[in-house]
């Protein structure tokens, strides 16, 4: 928990923010709601379905992304890595949140 309020907080580093938490966490997490979502919907539990797709994976979207949006706020290097690292995280959790 001590790390989620870190990254949440934008304390982490950059780099920590976009990588483990957007990119690493982000697959992990959509990837297994997904697929507990296929296979509620294959054993006919839509309602579970939808609260196994989405209940785990949309708040971990959010939090990742605000966690690199104020992790790139603090960031003093290229200010060029901070904005791609906005925009794609931001997109990649979108895209990920509606699939």
């Amino acid at each position: 928990m001590k790390h989620v309020l870190r990254l949440v907080k934008g304390e982490l580093t950059l780099e920590t923010a976009f990588w483990k938490w957007a990119v690493c966490g982000g697959l992990i997490v959509n990837i297994v709601s997904s697929a507990l979502f296929l296979v509620l919907i294959v054993a006919d539990r839509p309602i579970l379905a939808l609260i196994a797709g989405y209940a785990f994976s949309v708040p971990y979207n959010v939090i990742a992304a605000v966690g690199v949006w104020r992790t790139a706020e603090h960031y003093t290097g290229d200010q060029r890595w901070a904005n791609l690292a906005r925009i794609i995280t931001v997109a990649g959790m979108v895209l990920l949140s509606v699939t």
